[in-house]
C-alpha cells in the first residue's frame, strides 16, 4: 500500500515522499482501514451514511458529518468545522464502514463532538495549509529552546498547525504537573499565533512519531494498535522471560505492548503447572523445584543439597506428588516418576561441530599443497594420444 511517490526511480533507487505517512494519496498512512464496502451497492431506498472519517497530521483521526451532500472519496482534500475557523484534512473512509468504525470506538452518531465538513479545499486552502505545515519543524525546534530557557521540565515532541494556520497546538510529555503560562506567553509573541498546550503520554509520543522496534517491523502504536493497555512486569515472569529492562522495553521507554499477545495462551498452559514454590517431600529428601518448560510441558525438580543432579517430571507427575503430601503422605523418591528425555534424530540430523572448525589455530596447520595440473596441461607436455594415434 504506497503511493506512486515511492516507487523507484531510473536509477533503481527507491524516491520516497518523506512524509512519513501523511501524503496525499493516503496510501502509506498509518492506521489505515481498507474499505472492504467500497464495491457493494446499497439496497433500494437507502440513503448513504451522511459521515465520513478524516485523517489530520500523524494518523489523528475524527468523524464528520457530510451535511451538504459533497460527493467525497478516499483522498479527497476537504475543509472541515473547527473552534476558531476551518482545519483541513484528508478524507480516509467513507460508506456503512464509518458506521461501524464509529460503532467500534464508542461515537454516538448525534454527539456534538461529531462537528461538520464545509467545502472540499480550494487551492488557496491547501496553499495555506501546506505553508503552515512548512513552518512546524522550525516553530518545534524554537520552541523547546524556549522551554530549556524557562527550566521546564517538559517535552515537546510534536507541534501541529489547524488548516487555516490560526492555532498551534503543541504536544509534549512530562512525568509532573508543568506550570507553562509564561511559557504560552511567550510561544504567541513569538509565534504570533494562538497557542494550545495538550500532555500526551509516552506511549502515545511513540505513536505518533513512529520508528522500527526491535523486531525490524513498524510499531504496532503507529501502524495498527489503537488502545494502549497495561503492560507489567507479572507479563515478563509468566512467560519466562528474563527481566532485563533492555530488552522490554520499547521505543517509549515502557514495557513493550506486544508482551500481552500472547499472555493468555501462557496462563491457559501454566493452569496444568503446579506452584514452583511448592516443595516435594519425599522419604529421599525435599525437592525443590528449578526450572520449568511450558512449551515441552516438563519441569526439572532437585534435592536440596543435591543442586547439580536435576530430575525431570511432568506436570501430573508432580501434582500427583503434591497431593500425596497433603495427605501427609511422602513418595520414595523422584527417581520413580522422573522422565527420561528421548532425543529426536530428526532435530540433530545435520548438526555441525561448528566450534571445532572455526578452531583458532587451523591457520597454523600447513596446507597441504594441490595439483594444479589439469589434463590440457598434461596433454600439452606429452602430447595428444589420440593424435599420434590418427597419424
Amino acid at each position: 500500500m504506497a503511493c506512486t511517490s515511492c516507487s523507484t526511480g531510473k536509477d533503481g533507487q527507491p524516491k520516497g515522499c518523506k512524509n512519513n505517512g501523511t501524503c496525499g494519496t493516503d496510501g502509506c498512512n498509518k492506521l489505515t482501514v481498507f474499505d472492504w464496502l467500497s464495491n457493494m451497492s446499497l439496497p433500494g431506498g437507502v440513503e448513504p451514511f451522511d459521515i465520513v472519517e478524516v485523517r489530520f497530521k500523524n494518523g489523528r483521526k475524527h468523524f464528520f458529518k457530510n451535511t451538504e451532500r459533497l460527493s467525497l472519496s478516499i483522498g479527497d482534500v476537504v475543509a472541515t468545522e473547527a473552534s476558531p475557523g476551518h482545519d483541513v484534512g484528508i478524507v480516509t473512509l467513507t460508506g456503512e464502514l464509518v458506521r461501524v468504525q464509529m460503532k467500534k470506538k464508542k461515537v454516538d452518531q448525534d454527539s456534538p463532538e461529531v462537528l461538520k465538513i464545509y467545502r472540499k479545499a480550494s487551492q488557496k486552502d491547501i496553499d495555506v495549509w501546506q505553508e503552515a505545515r512548512d513552518r512546524e519543524a522550525k516553530i518545534q525546534q524554537r520552541s523547546r529552546q524556549i522551554a530549556i530557557r524557562l527550566n521546564l521540565s517538559m517535552k515537546i515532541s510534536d507541534v501541529e498547525f489547524q488548516g487555516d494556520a490560526s492555532k498551534a497546538t503543541f504536544y509534549y510529555t512530562a512525568e509532573d504537573r508543568v506550570d507553562f503560562r509564561q511559557l504560552i506567553k511567550e510561544f504567541a509573541r513569538e509565534f504570533n499565533t494562538r497557542i494550545e498546550m495538550k500532555q500526551i503520554g509516552l506511549r502515545q509520543e511513540a505513536a505518533r512519531l513512529g520508528g522500527i522496534g526491535s523486531c525490524g517491523r513498524e510499531l504496532c502504536c503507529s501502524t495498527w494498535l489503537t488502545d494502549f493497555r497495561s503492560v507489567s512486569t507479572s507479563a515478563a515472569r509468566y512467560q519466562q522471560l528474563s527481566l532485563n529492562p533492555q530488552k522490554l522495553a520499547g521505543q517509549c521507554g515502557k514495557l513493550k505492548c506486544c508482551l500481552n499477545y500472547e499472555l493468555d495462551t501462557y496462563l491457559e498452559a501454566l493452569k496444568s503447572f503446579p506452584k514452583t514454590d511448592v516443595k516435594l517431600k519425599t522419604k529421599k529428601g525435599t525437592a525443590v523445584c528449578q526450572k520449568i518448560d511450558i512449551f515441552k510441558g516438563l519441569l526439572w525438580y532437585a534435592y536440596e543439597g543435591e543442586w547439580m543432579n536435576w530430575h525431570t517430571l511432568t506436570p501430573e507427575q508432580a501434582n500427583k506428588i503434591i497431593a500425596k503430601n497433603k495427605k501427609d503422605e511422602a513418595v520414595s523418591s523422584l527417581e520413580e516418576y522422573a522422565v527420561e528425555l528421548q532425543i529426536d534424530e530428526s532435530e540433530t540430523k545435520g548438526f555441525n561441530n561448528s566450534v571445532s572448525e572455526d578452531s583458532l589455530t587451523r591457520f597454523d596447520r600447513p596446507k597441504q599443497q594441490r595439483k594444479k595440473r589439469n589434463n590440457k596441461k598434461r596433454n600439452k607436455r606429452k602430447g595428444n594420444p589420440s593424435r599420434s594415434k590418427n597419424a
